[in-house]
């Protein structure tokens, strides 16, 4: 079992790419609260039905210009912050996304003095923690708040969210997992299972977790399995 994995999962991470996060340069495993939010910032970008490039592009974009915590973007405001969407290509959501930033942002400095960790803290468990970042705002959903966590597994104890359907997806193609399962616990629990199998750490196991999803997105969703960079899927075997 050990080596198919290895044939499986290592090269898969290696060859799509792992997390999301890492690529930026932001660093959770710290605990620092600026990292914390510079990633949550990039996620709410990320929620946008929009190409990870635009995304890429954006993030820097705020970055460039220093607008990586709660204070900067409210002092940025509306104008501003349109700004630095419109340079980044995020056009299609600018305005919406600009006023989500400054609601979200706003609740956030004045019930939890900017600080995600203190959010964290609050919550009782992960259902509620997920809850509490939903309240923040309008346009902080499932999505968003999905990415957010996924990333963030192994670096908030609460942080535990189930697989996103882009993973499952993913999973299932690559044989992954059983075609037939359907709850997303226990297929969280047999990705778990055969990434920890693999010898892998668990901390590690958003990696895996952002390939599935790049494979989900990018290839399964729009049906381009002969350009998918996966050489293990299922659905290419059956041609």
């Amino acid at each position: 079992m050990k080596k198919e994995n290895k044939r499986i999962l290592n090269p898969l991470v290696e060859k799509v790419g792992g997390r999301f996060s890492t690529a930026l340069g932001i660093h959770l495993s710290s605990l620092n609260p600026g990292e914390i939010f510079k990633w949550f910032l990039a996620s709410v970008l990320f929620g946008a039905r929009i190409s990870e490039t635009i995304v890429i592009k954006t993030y820097r974009g705020f970055e460039k210009e220093g607008i990586l915590s709660p204070e900067a973007i409210l002092d940025t405001g509306w104008d501003g912050l349109v700004e630095v969407l419109d340079g980044g290509g995020y056009v299609r959501y600018d305005f919406k996304t600009a006023t989500k930033l400054l609601e979200v942002n706003r609740v956030l400095a004045d019930t939890h003095d900017g600080d995600l960790n203190l959010l964290h803290s609050k919550a009782s468990d992960p259902r509620d923690l997920e809850g509490r970042l939903k309240a923040l705002g309008r346009g902080i959903g499932e999505v968003t708040v999905n990415i957010f966590l996924r990333e963030m597994r192994g670096v908030w104890e609460k942080a535990r969210p189930l697989p996103s359907d882009l993973v499952v997806i993913a999973a299932k193609k690559l044989g992954l997992i059983h075609g037939n399962l359907k709850d997303k616990g226990l297929i969280l629990q047999v990705l778990v299972n055969r990434w920890i199998n693999e010898g892998m750490s668990m901390k590690d196991f958003p990696d895996l977790e952002a390939a599935l999803l790049r494979l989900g997105k990018d290839y399964c969703r729009k049906n381009l399995c002969p350009r998918c960079p996966a050489t293990d899927c299922k659905w290419k075997e059956k041609g």
